[in-house]
């Protein structure tokens, strides 16, 4: 026991499991998952072409079984699964994975449609045209070798390649802890790139985007957007929009639309995708489509989504981008194996290493051919200074009783090496004639040609870089192609409004606020003198207050007394039966306790010249520009800064030339000119419209419009009130105390509110105990600015009028 105990060796647990674990991830990142900088290449692609290479399975040779190739590979240099080795063969050979395959294939290989290739014993395969670019010159030492997994064969480290493969095909790869996700590109681009590197080495991110402007993905489609482009080419890391390609087509004989998708984003399953699309169409998501069929055959991909009868196709169109792959993200991260660590990497460092790459393949290339032009030279030093003592050197060999005797005696004689003798005692006789002797002399030169051309190269960086250059300028005139994918640089987001279509709406809310929308088309034309039609069914107390005629675009934005907005998109709106209420608006927008609505707008467009004018009980008012309303945000935005104990009472949109009107509690009002108001920020307090004491407030805010045939109707707590023309409220400057509007005696009360009116007009009174009455405009007279008005509706003790409002429906009249 004693001896068993001096053999243990006490290990933390934690290092141990921390130590295998790193040994476990670093394996996993160098030797599966990552491709090199240098060559583009994980492991097991490196072996397959070189496995390849060796059984001569080139591109200009016969096919070979593809279980023939799978089984070299996995007995000879990767010891894994058959169906890991040939799911990378099968994946080299489709040309919808891979921009530029290195394997050609004979037989099935699978199907963009997710269908799997054959089984390995009936496909076939070659190296691709393109692959030999990637072992070129790989005999002549120009990368390092390691032993096998069994050390009984060796090989290559990495490709001598002349290709850039890490961005022309790009790689994804998973390892531990980190991912790897490079977008394919046009090769004849990134040799550009390679150009303007080699040429200019600090240059600009700017500057390549012009020679290589985006990934080329093999599946063609949109490249939406440049922002992520230029993102993950300065970082590393970065993600762009792919959209499929598709057009709109009329159907002649069926009156009908149809959308046309010939090219789906990369990686995409087409078959997939259609299964989403039926879907989409099932549960009523995407309604404008009549029937879907898959057309696609050899000659290219035809998906033809059939629309219904009138339906916009643009709508449609952007729906299938919103929720289908049609349109999809590729996220990129630039990661690779740099020296043996994995390193996220920038464009220019993936330029950089693939130059430093070819520097060292070119060098060892030119140290290798230097080497064996130097050793033939030896030898034909030999052979000419053999042929200079021909006889002497014959009656040598003759007079010898071996090979080993004569080659000892020309090297002790004639002062030869070994090799040159070896060389003269195996030369035929044909080189004793004249015209060989000449072709010795001739090679001869040339080989000292050589021999200094190599040693400039190795003295000469900038040679090397030429030479690199050219090979590239080559490479790009075998293997160039015209690009794929078409990059559109600027856009936008798509906007939830495109998804919907265009359509007259008719909006209306009630004074309880109960909101819904119809379309325009029930409420069809009827002759004069007909009844109408009732669009909402509301309670005895309740009425339909607003009527709006909209666009399902447009936009209604609703003010609070807390001086907050919120907004609705018509399209948001519920939409109910003709007769029905409609749906609470406490249930559709997030008002707070003690907030409840001031006013409501309906906004068309947020980008002209308007504003947005707001009055506060305290008499406080204020201009926005409209367009300060355009970023909407779910728990609404400040419109403007409210005082203690105060509100807003009204808003109105303007065009920041009209006169205001406001009214108070007490019976004034003022009339200015809204460029009094000058235009502040959004949650700015606002300035004085109109001064009053602490016994009043502001209780109407309108707009006034000269050219228009409108009176000023004020009503007031008691049930009296008159009509006054506009033109008797003469103009003021902004911030005095205004005039007298109506007299509020004991008998009238305080004033409750004002409308600008017209003899076509219906208004609703409404008294605290929600009891209603309708009135004709043009039935109350037209009288003077400072009198008590008229009696408007009786109302009992302890009743009085809290409200008066347009009445925006006609019903049954």
């Amino acid at each position: 026991m004693d001896g068993i105990e001096q053999q243990l060796v006490k290990v933390s647990i934690e290092d141990e499991i921390k130590r295998s674990y790193m040994d476990y991830a670093m394996s996993v990142i160098i030797g599966r998952a990552l491709p090199d900088v240098r060559d583009g290449l994980k492991p097991v692609h490196r072996r397959v072409l070189f496995s390849m290479m060796e059984l001569g399975n080139d591109w200009n040779k016969p096919y070979k079984k593809s279980a023939r190739v799978v089984g070299d590979v996995i007995g000879k240099y990767h010891p894994h699964g058959d169906s890991a080795v040939y799911d990378t063969l099968v994946r080299l050979a489709q040309t919808f994975s891979m921009r530029y395959p290195l394997v050609d294939g004979q037989g099935n290989f699978g199907s963009i449609d997710g269908d799997s290739a054959a089984a390995m014993r009936y496909t076939e395969v070659r190296m691709a045209k393109l692959a030999n670019e990637f072992l070129a010159d790989i005999e002549k030492d120009t990368v390092d070798f390691d032993p096998n997994y069994d050390s009984t064969l060796v090989e290559p480290v990495v490709f001598p390649t002349k290709v850039p493969n890490l961005l022309v095909n790009g790689s994804s790869g998973i390892a531990v802890g980190m991912a790897t996700n490079i977008p394919p590109h046009n090769l004849g681009e990134v040799v550009d790139a390679l150009l303007a590197y080699i040429e200019r080495p600090d240059i600009t991110v700017d500057e390549l985007l012009r020679v290589l402007p985006g990934p080329d993905f093999p599946t063609h489609g949109f490249l939406y957007g440049s922002s992520g482009i230029r993102e993950a080419y300065e970082t590393g890391r970065g993600s762009i929009q792919i959209r499929a390609r598709a057009r709109i087509e009329s159907v002649a004989k069926k009156g009908r639309e149809q959308i046309v998708v010939t090219e789906i984003p990369y990686q995409v399953n087409k078959t997939r995708l259609l299964e989403k699309i039926v879907e989409l169409i099932k549960s009523k998501k995407v309604t404008g489509i009549q029937d879907i069929r898959d057309e696609s055959d050899r000659e290219g991909m035809r998906i033809v989504l059939e629309l219904k009868r009138d339906e916009l196709p643009e709508i449609v169109l952007n729906q299938l981008y919103k929720f289908t792959q049609m349109q999809v993200s590729f996220g990129i991260i630039m990661l690779a194996i740099v020296d043996r660590r994995p390193e996220v990497l920038s464009l220019k460092s993936i330029l950089r290493h693939f130059v430093s790459h070819r520097k060292e393949v070119v060098i060892r290339r030119t140290i290798y051919d230097l080497n064996q032009a130097e050793e033939r030279a030896h030898i034909l030093e030999g052979l000419k200074k053999a042929l200079d003592h021909l006889d002497e050197v014959i009656a040598l060999i003759r007079a010898s009783s071996s090979v080993a005797e004569a080659r000892t005696g020309l090297m002790n004689t004639f002062g030869f090496s070994e090799r040159q003798a070896t060389a003269i005692l195996e030369m035929r006789l044909q080189r004793l004639t004249g015209m060989e002797r000449d072709k010795i002399d001739r090679e001869y030169e040339e080989l000292l040609e050589k021999i200094a051309y190599f040693k400039r190269i190795l003295g000469d960086e900038q040679l090397v870089l030429d030479i690199i250059s050219e090979e590239l300028r080559e490479l790009k005139k075998s293997y160039s192609e015209p690009r794929r994918t078409e990059i559109i640089p600027e856009t936008k987001d798509l906007d939830p409004r495109d998804l919907i279509a265009d359509e007259e709406m008719v909006v209306t809310i009630s004074h309880r606020g109960y909101i819904k929308r119809n379309a325009i088309s029930i409420y069809h034309s009827q002759r004069r003198g007909g009844r109408g039609k009732t669009g909402m069914e509301t309670v005895s107390e309740d009425f339909v207050e607003h009527l709006f005629i909209g666009s399902t675009h447009d936009t209604f934005m609703f003010f609070t007394n807390l001086g907050k907005v919120y907004w609705l998109t018509v399209h948001e709106i519920p939409e109910a039966g003709r007769v029905a209420k409609g749906k609470a608006l406490v249930n559709l927008l997030p008002l707070q306790q003690g907030e409840h609505l001031a006013t409501i707008l309906n906004v068309t467009s947020f980008e002209d010249d308007r504003y947005v004018l707001l009055a506060t009980r305290k008499g406080l008012v204020k201009k926005t520009s409209l367009s300060a309303f355009a970023n909407r945000r779910t728990n609404g935005i400040i419109a403007i800064q409210i005082d203690e104990a105060d509100e807003v009472i009204a808003a109105r949109i303007t065009d920041g030339k009209e006169d205001v009107l406001l009214g108070s509690a007490k019976g004034k009002a003022i009339r200015f000119q809204e460029s009094e108001v000058r235009g502040m920020g959004r949650t700015a307090r606002g300035v004085i419209g109109m001064r009053i004491d602490d016994q009043d407030r502001v209780v109407s805010l309108q707009i006034l419009d000269p050219d228009k045939e409108q009176t000023i109707l004020t009503v007031t707590e008691n049930g009296f009130g008159k009509r006054t023309r506009q033109e008797d409220y003469r103009r003021q400057g902004r911030g005095g105390q205004g005039v007298i509007d109506i007299r509020t005696s004991p008998r009238n009360g305080d004033v409750i509110g004002m409308v600008t009116v017209t003899d076509e007009d219906d208004i609703m009174l409404i008294t605290n105990r929600g009891i209603t009455i309708r009135l004709r405009v043009r039935e109350i007279s037209v009288i003077g600015r400072a009198t008590q008005g008229v009696r408007l509706k009786t109302v009992e003790d302890g009743e009085w009028v809290v409200s008066v409002a347009h009445l925006a429906e006609n019903g049954e009249d």
